[in-house]
């Protein structure tokens, strides 16, 4: 069978499978999910050698270890994977919520009702657990979705994929409700994407490159999760034992995440006694160190390693124990710069002072504003969503963590008793 024809089952499959499961009763959905939360921590053993299989070809093919951390699914983080799917079902359901609800003068009743968006396609790269995420709140929320891993993680995110359908067949629902392409072949994305009459929306995850790409080549709307080049900024005001606790943690906890900060930006006013502590501890953190002039002439003076941040250094999503250094002025350059730079995702201020914070929230345009936070907290699930779909950058429909809510849509019911427009 054709490519083109394969991928047109699968969509007609999950188009059929979503009119099936927006009807679903939340008691249902939630004990299905926990029987898929029960299922992962069962089948861990077979998930870990799925995964060992993955990671054993992303070494062959020299991927760096920040590559690899992502993709590594060992017992600890299979709990985690299991226990947000038990979480997810532990959220309120969001389809039949009413979001408006007027009476008018003319006789009408007029509601806005949550409902699903339909067909989901996710496309992402290395990390397995999106396949767990992506399913557990597409189907919480009433949509079917279609899962495209990439190569890296194709064993894995085989494996969950398969928990999760063979359960919807134990409770009798169509497993199409999560559907799974078995093929690294790129021409199944290429042939997905022009199917905008059975499919809703695109979810990427994943590099640059590929959401660009996926951009490009569909019609259908897609929530945009470009590069995650976040900054924290640490203002005059900020207190040193803290700023040194959030950086360390925002650039180091996990190097791989989307939500690690790329560049800090210091004020000139502290710069002298806070940036040697603070390159200090990145440099005993294994973090390599690039500033621009004023943050090496400090490093030098105080024999800590650094090298220069070039103009390319200030885009980049290094994803990698790398991060550019920049002093700025003052909170106004602050801005400027990350505004200039910035990929929108995640921004983070360390400051003691409440005004300079609300005028950082104010003025910067990112999806996510932190104060006196690690951005590593952007995440769904640290959200109180369960998991996530992905970040969204963009500004239509959805913006930050995509997560239940988010996977909705509506429409307005409106009644009467004997409507008649005059």
């Amino acid at each position: 069978m054709s490519t083109r024809k394969t991928a047109q089952i699968i969509a007609k499959n999950a188009q059929a499978a979503s009119l099936e499961i927006a009807n679903l009763s939340t008691n249902l959905k939630n004990k299905i999910l926990l029987q898929i939360s029960q299922d992962i921590k069962d089948n861990k053993a077979q998930i870990i050698i799925a995964n060992q299989e993955d990671v054993e070809l992303a070494r062959q093919n020299n991927f760096n270890e920040a590559k690899i951390d992502r993709l590594i699914l060992d017992e600890k983080r299979i709990d985690s994977l299991a226990v947000a799917v038990s979480d997810i079902a532990d959220l309120p359901d969001p389809i039949g919520k009413i979001l408006y609800d007027i009476k008018r003068p003319n006789g009408l009743h007029i509601k806005r009702v949550a409902v699903p968006i339909g067909v989901i396609l996710a496309i992402y790269e290395s990390r397995p657990n999106v396949t767990s995420d992506i399913a557990a709140l597409g189907f919480k929320s009433g949509n079917a979705v279609i899962l495209r891993s990439g190569k890296d993680s194709f064993k894995t995110s085989q494996k969950i994929a398969q928990i999760y359908r063979d359960v919807l067949q134990k409770f009798g629902v169509n497993e199409n409700c999560v559907s799974y392409v078995q093929s690294i072949d790129r021409d199944y994305v290429r042939e997905l994407l022009k199917l905008e009459k059975l499919i809703d929306v695109v979810i990427p995850r994943g590099g640059k490159d590929l959401i660009k790409a996926i951009i490009k080549s569909t019609h259908i709307p897609v929530f945009k999760h470009l590069d995650g080049n976040c900054h924290t900024y640490i203002e005059s005001s900020a207190n040193l034992s803290k700023a040194i606790k959030i950086i360390a943690n925002a650039k180091m906890r996990r190097v791989g995440v989307c939500g690690a900060t790329e560049s800090l930006l210091i004020d000139q006013k502290i710069a002298q006694e806070f940036l040697p502590k603070i390159i200090n501890e990145l440099n005993m953190l294994g973090c390599e160190v690039r500033g621009d002039k004023a943050a090496q002439k400090i490093a030098q003076n105080n024999n800590l390693k650094i090298s220069p941040a070039s103009d390319k250094d200030f885009y980049t999503e290094y994803l990698d124990a790398i991060i550019s250094i920049k002093v700025v002025k003052n909170i106004d350059a602050a801005i400027a710069h990350i505004n200039k730079y910035s990929s929108a995702h995640t921004e983070s201020i360390v400051s003691e002072n409440k005004s300079q914070a609300e005028k950082f929230f104010q003025q910067i345009n990112s999806a996510i504003l932190m104060h006196n936070a690690s951005t590593q907290f952007a995440d769904g699930g640290e959200f109180g969503m369960g998991a996530e779909v992905g970040i969204s950058t963009g500004k239509f429909h959805a913006r930050g963590p995509v997560g239940l809510e988010q996977l909705t849509i509506y429409k307005y019911i409106v009644e009467a008793n004997c409507g008649l427009r005059t």
